[in-house]
């Protein structure tokens, strides 16, 4: 049975205030104002694990010559601090291009609000890679469902197998169910079924080609055909080989396939492999002797 969740009953609209609730920043809020940036902390955890130091300076140099033209959100956290709910990559580039003060949309909510909106607004960026927006969606339905994310995929793969019929129906149809599907539906890019199949096996990609997948610097289709590739001075190579190179899917498929197929031919017998070896061989020579004496008695009858 699968934990239930703090909803008792499913609420369509719920979903709807959320991903509304993302774009508070660009709403005209009674509660826009200007900060100090020193005043602003950011939460515990974020959502975001990389920013490209490019585009952050990028959208420094913008902001000196224009100023920051969309405000962050935050939260009141005490009478002299505020907390950040969305728009880290902003305050980075203002820190960045030497802003002392800063246009905020001052929201009132909890923290639990807080994450989800942080999440949501994290989804809804447009650099947006395929293992981040994976690591986001199972964030976002953790904080929604109240589930840690390995129950998350259980309960998407077990929603798979029954509308496949491997399984009896148990949670599709389910609250949990329900607010999944609306989710992949309000976020529009993927279905749930696709993030089955497509995104989920990410997370289990080697450390080396999440890593390069956080920063941005693989699409995940050809981060799949690298993990093919299990010995890690190899994969690393072409890692490298198709990062520094920009090689396309095809390329890098014709790679992996040469070094998989090296693997095979140039491969090494350990010295228990060789011992084996040499014992079948003298297997085959007792057993060819056994014959031969066995022959020589049936002549001399």
């Amino acid at each position: 049975m699968t934990k239930q969740v703090e909803l008792k009953a499913y609420d369509k609209n719920a979903l709807d205030d959320l991903f509304s609730g993302a774009s508070q920043e660009d709403s005209d809020n009674k509660n826009t104002t200007t900060l100090p940036i020193d005043s602003i902390i950011l939460p515990p955890s974020q959502p975001r694990r990389y920013f490209d130091p490019q585009k952050i300076q990028s959208l420094a140099e913008n902001i000196k010559e224009n100023g920051l033209l969309s405000p962050i959100v935050v939260r009141s956290t005490s009478s002299n601090e505020f907390e950040l709910v969305a728009g880290e990559r902003r305050l980075r580039a203002s820190k960045l291009a030497g802003l002392e003060k800063i246009p905020v949309n001052i929201i009132d909510c909890d923290e639990n609000a807080a994450v989800r909106i942080r999440l949501v607004e994290n989804l809804q960026r447009e650099d947006l890679n395929a293992y981040e927006e994976t690591i986001g969606i199972l964030e976002l339905l953790a904080a929604i469902l109240n589930l840690d994310q390995k129950n998350i995929v259980y309960f998407l793969n077990r929603m798979l197998d029954e509308e496949k019929n491997k399984v009896p129906q148990n949670v599709l149809g389910s609250d949990e169910s329900l607010t999944i599907q609306d989710l992949f539906s309000k976020f529009g890019k993927i279905t749930w079924q696709s993030f089955v199949t497509t995104r989920l096996p990410l997370l289990k990609l080697p450390s080396d080609i999440q890593d390069v997948l956080i920063r941005g610097q693989l699409e995940y289709t050809k981060a799949h055909a690298i993990a093919r590739v299990k010995n890690e001075q190899a994969r690393e190579k072409i890692i490298k080989q198709a990062i520094d190179e920009g090689l396309s899917l095809s390329q890098i498929k014709e790679i992996v396939e040469d070094v998989l197929e090296a693997g095979k031919t140039d491969k090494e017998e350990t010295p228990f492999q060789q011992l084996a070896s040499r014992g079948k061989n003298v297997q085959g020579l007792l057993k060819k002797h056994r014959k031969l004496l066995e022959n020589e008695q049936k002549d001399n009858k």
